[in-house]
């Protein structure tokens, strides 16, 4: 019995020194770095894969993300250039780059970044006015991004990015910024109307305007259409007077060329008839007769006309005797 007995122990020491064995080997998982101490002191970072512990001597100090991380800290209160309390909560986004000095640069890392970006917030923000805190969000993400990043880098912290999540202001402060943002909407609204007003009394001018040059171009072209017509009309009618006129001066012309023609025939045909010198005095005698007739105060009777008509006096008085003595001897 009692050989039987140590046979068991043996064999149930065996199982528990392999069941430890067992248990001194680890699996490092995809973004995960195991701190690995051996009797108390640092001795390796072991990345993904088996990790083999000697017993009794090495133990995990430290298991580290290395994935990226996001911590939304707690609002802090900050007061602006111009003493405006306000109310600023972060996120900050890192990624854990050396895990050695993670585990073994600060105590509590996550409260060390959170107060660092507070007191970073505040010296930021301390030197801004209300203002330029509401518009300035990404130079403040930006400053403070670079200041923990610097500070963060001997932790083995590399700092992503930081963002300002809420920046509260006291109630009176809200208050007033909504009575300033209704009072710039009602004021963007009036521009938009009087902008709106002022380009509609610029079509409406412009309308006119054109309403006016397109009057005046028809007033125009009709002053030059009944230009053109009166001028047409004076062409029209001096054409036709002077066509008149040459007609009423060829009329003359063929007149007087009728009337020299009848003369030249009469005196061919007075010549033919070889007429004695009473015939050529009676001639002129009515010739006379009818420049007497005319509008002249003054003429001039030529020598044998004057002793014709003396003539013609002596035989109308011896005519005139000798119709009285025929009367008498009648009676």
């Amino acid at each position: 019995m009692p050989d039987n007995f140590g046979v068991i122990v043996l064999i149930a020491i065996a199982i528990i020194a392999v069941i430890y064995l067992i248990t001194r080997i680890k699996i490092v998982p995809q973004a995960y770095v195991y701190i690995i101490e051996r009797l108390g002191t640092f001795s390796s970072a072991k990345g993904t894969g088996v990790v083999f512990l000697l017993p009794f001597v090495d133990r995990i100090a430290q298991k580290v993300s290395i994935k990226e991380r996001v911590v939304d800290f707690r609002p802090q209160s900050v007061i602006t250039k111009d003493n405006v309390s306000m109310q600023i909560d972060t996120v900050v986004f890192f990624q854990v780059t050396n895990a050695k000095q993670y585990t073994y640069g600060v105590e509590r890392p996550m409260s060390a970044i959170e107060n660092l970006t507070a007191t970073t917030l505040r010296n930021i923000i301390g030197g801004m006015e209300l203002d330029a805190t509401l518009t300035s969000r990404d130079n403040i993400n930006t400053t403070i991004t670079s200041i923990l990043d610097e500070a963060t880098d001997r932790w083995g912290i590399k700092v992503l990015k930081v963002e300002l999540k809420n920046i509260l202001p006291p109630r009176e402060i809200q208050d007033a910024m909504e009575r300033q943002m209704k009072a710039e909407r009602e004021r963007r609204e009036k521009i938009l109307q009087a902008e709106g007003e002022k380009k509609s009394q610029i079509l409406v001018a412009e309308g006119e305007k054109e309403s006016k040059i397109l009057r005046a171009e028809a007033d125009k072209q009709a002053a030059i259409l009944r230009a053109e017509a009166e001028k047409q009309a004076l062409i029209l009618n001096a054409d036709a007077v002077r066509e008149k006129k040459r007609l009423e001066a060829e009329g003359e012309a063929q007149a007087i060329e009728l009337v020299q023609k009848a003369l030249a025939d009469a005196i061919v045909k007075l010549n033919e008839a070889n007429p004695n010198d009473q015939v050529i005095a009676l001639k002129s005698l009515e010739a006379f007769q009818k420049a007497a007739d005319g509008k002249a105060t003054k003429i001039i009777i030529p020598s044998e006309i004057q002793s014709f008509a003396g003539l013609a006096a002596s035989l109308k008085g011896v005519l005139s005797d000798s119709a009285e003595g025929a009367s008498k001897a009648a009676k």
